[in-house]
């Protein structure tokens, strides 16, 4: 097979040295572009900036996802102000339709998937395939797996992984094209070791092959199905089952798709260097795994930083940093006004929260002790407005509760506003327009968590619970950069851990942030430079492609 892309396919560039071994990078979603809405949250953030950054560093990686017919979905207000869903065929003419077809056995049946491709230049990404079941010749069901990103349906749900894991291992086999790595982003498509098996007979030859990153400690995000299931979901490429087992080393009935692939690559990492010490704590004691190091998330800077405001940060030009600060500020207050019929004032301080709406990440925590919130927002001598956006899971009805219930608390509070449609464009917005990016999971449970980094390359300032990337970066050259919360026993009960964080993100606000904010401006100004000063290069994916290719490709 090919160690080359046929060459309409090709990178528009030569490779740099460093990054001349071949890699292909699977993940259920990108974050690339607003227009390209086949993204939910962080894992389709990060991977859009991977795929940027892997460009701009003139890489020998190429990217295979999914192309969602109708997206995540489309965030809406009902008539009495609640959340819905809209799922709307999309259409993307940029995307060209490489002619390459082929099938899949799902469920015993053949399934036809079909190849797209994003051309380098649209976006300034690695050349890019998506595969999409969505053809005439397959019926009404079979078409519908590439209809919504993350289906509720658990059988659906198996077939879209495969639609990646095992269509885009034959993707490549129909590119003619053998790399060398094959990464995946998350366990989503583990089914291409079987075709991998199949292919080559040989357990090692895969190990050789793959590498796998894990985002999440979250049960939800380490997926585990009934090994019966799976097979009679033709999820093993016809391998017979005692052959599965013996590839796998799942001798129960229960198929983890995250230990299966700890089992079969190389390399593995997790996405914080905390994240990386939780990981190889959580798989110690199951056999055979692979070394499992740490490569922190990053985001493409290019892509997310205002050029203007950026430029005055560079220059040291104060006077022109805080003007363009207060600019991007009343044009996220158009939005905000567009939206919720509020108007917010650019010399307030302004809080953010966005990020995908998830029990563990607490949406409405500084919320809870209503009292204290609405005095804090009545507090005329040192104002603040505070906006939240989110995209909750479509199935997931706690969390569009308590998003809904943040709406309805807004309503009577004028300086408060909650926002829909939280995607690229409105993120880039938010992160551009907040002063203090408040992020408050649960300690241990966000294995890395990436928007305070944009906001930070933004000029805002973290305010967040010691947990993630955010612990990384606190301690950078030991200089205050962000407010962090104490850690609390995250042995204690969950409304124990929630009360204390409580009570200490109020201290830290009516006793540091907001004095600093009105109080001392020349100081508040003097810790927005000096994050920004430190979020790049670390925080940058520049850094961190670098990172897969000397510490999980090698």
């Amino acid at each position: 097979m090919s160690k080359l892309l046929p060459e309409k396919y090709r990178h528009p560039y030569v490779f740099d040295k460093k990054y001349e071994k071949s890699a292909v990078y699977f993940s259920m979603e990108f974050a690339i572009d607003q227009a390209l809405k086949i993204y939910s949250g962080g894992l389709g953030f990060l991977a859009g900036s991977h795929m940027r950054s892997a460009y701009d560093l003139k890489q020998n990686l190429i990217g295979i996802g999914i192309l969602w017919k109708k997206g995540y979905y489309d965030q809406y207000r009902k008539e009495d102000l609640s959340m819905g869903s809209l799922f709307i065929d999309k259409n993307y003419s940029f995307l060209e339709d490489t002619n390459i077809k082929f099938t899949i056995k799902i469920n015993n049946h053949d399934v036809w998937v079909k190849a797209y491709y994003l051309d380098p230049k649209t976006f300034g990404t690695v050349p890019m395939f998506f595969l999409s079941t969505d053809v005439p010749e397959n019926d009404y069901l079979a078409r519908s797996t590439t209809f919504k990103l993350y289906d509720s349906d658990p059988s659906a749900k198996i077939a879209q992984t495969m639609v990646l894991g095992l269509g885009g291992a034959k993707l490549l086999d129909a590119l003619d094209y053998d790399p060398d790595i094959y990464h995946l982003n998350e366990a989503h498509a583990v089914s291409c070791v079987f075709h991998l098996y199949n292919k080559y007979k040989s357990v090692e030859k895969i190990k050789e092959k793959m590498v796998f990153t894990t985002h999440t400690p979250e049960e939800a995000g380490n997926e585990k199905h009934d090994i019966n299931l799976l097979e009679r979901l033709s999820f093993f490429d016809g391998i017979p089952m005692d052959k599965v087992r013996e590839i796998t080393g799942i001798y129960d009935n229960t198929f983890n798709h995250t230990l299966v692939g700890l089992r079969l690559s190389h390399n593995a990492n997790g996405v914080s260097k905390l994240h990386g010490e939780v990981s190889r704590d959580m798989w110690k004691d199951f056999p055979g795994i692979c070394p499992i190091t740490n490569i922190t998330n990053a985001q493409n800077k290019k892509y997310w930083v205002d050029p203007w405001l950026d430029e005055a940060f560079k220059n040291k030009d104060r006077e022109a940093l805080i003007n363009r600060k207060k600019r991007l500020k009343t044009k996220l207050f158009e939005v905000v006004a567009d939206q919720t019929g509020k108007i917010f004032d650019p010399n307030i301080l302004t809080v953010v929260w966005a990020r995908r709406f998830a029990e563990y990440k607490r949406p409405d925590l500084i919320t809870r002790d209503i009292e204290r919130f609405k005095k804090l927002l009545a507090n005329s001598e040192q104002p603040i407005q505070i906006i939240f956006a989110g995209k909750p899971y479509p199935m997931d009805y706690n969390a569009i509760h308590i998003f809904d219930n943040l709406t309805y608390m807004s309503a009577n509070i004028k300086n408060m506003a909650v926002l829909v449609g939280h995607e690229l464009k409105l993120s880039r917005q938010l992160k551009k327009g907040a002063d203090l990016w408040l992020n408050n999971p649960r300690v241990t449970r966000e294995a890395s968590g990436t928007s305070g980094m944009t906001a930070a390359m933004n000029g805002a300032i973290n305010f967040s619970t010691n947990d993630g990337w955010v612990r990384e970066f606190k301690d950078m050259n030991k200089t205050q950069n962000s407010f962090v919360l104490p850690i609390v026993d995250h042995n204690l009960p969950t409304y124990e851990q929630d009360r204390m964080d409580l009570e200490n993100m109020y201290e830290m606000l009516e006793n540091e942030i907001l004095p600093l904010y009105y109080g001392a401006p020349k100081k508040w100004w003097d810790l927005v430079t000096t994050s920004m000063k430190q979020i790049v290069p670390f925080f940058d994916s520049d850094r961190m492609v670098d990172e897969y290719y000397k510490k999980l490709y090698k």
